[in-house]
């Protein structure tokens, strides 16, 4: 008796499956995705700060995205905090539709979900999930901005409980 539920203990023991963690599921993945459609990318131009994104609160610090114009087209440097893990990449920002661009090193699209009138404050999504983050440049990243920046990613679908300000 002592012999069977021995073997059945170490049966179950060798049959046990390792835990596996699921990252970068931070949207719907059956919620409708938009990116803007009238985008000015002369504006992306400059320096910007990683002031949010989604995941877990300080496995990363803030990053930094440099966009450049270049007789190619537009060129991107970036040091960021996605899904909890540091990214860092650069080279072409390669245009793929309206307001999306394939960045290199990037596992999907960057698609800029929106943008504010005077293009301090980017919201950068992706269709599949896995990343959003929002950048911010020229100060102060505003009451009335971080309440429209949560709205837009409420309204592509993205988990607000799962978004870290002040990266």
């Amino acid at each position: 008796m002592y012999r069977l539920i021995g073997l059945v203990l170490l049966l179950v023991a060798c049959s046990t499956v390792p835990k596996t963690i699921t990252v970068g599921r931070y949207r719907a993945s059956d919620a409708p995705i938009y990116s803007i459609a009238a985008l000015d990318t002369a504006r992306l131009v400059g320096t910007w700060q990683q002031v949010a994104g989604f995941g877990p609160k300080g496995k990363c610090s803030s990053g930094q995205v440099d966009i450049a114009k270049t007789a190619a087209g537009l060129a991107v440097a970036y040091q960021l905090c996605l899904s909890g893990v540091g990214a860092t990449g650069s080279g072409a920002m390669q245009p793929d539709g309206r307001g999306r661009f394939v960045v290199p090193g990037q596992p999907g699209p960057w698609w800029v979900l929106w943008a504010d009138t005077d293009y301090r404050t980017l919201i950068i999504g992706t269709p599949s999930g896995q990343f959003g983050f929002i950048l911010n440049r020229g100060g102060v990243f505003s009451a009335d901005r971080i309440a429209a920046a949560r709205e837009i990613l409420d309204f592509n679908g993205y988990d607000l409980r799962q978004l870290q300000l002040g990266r």
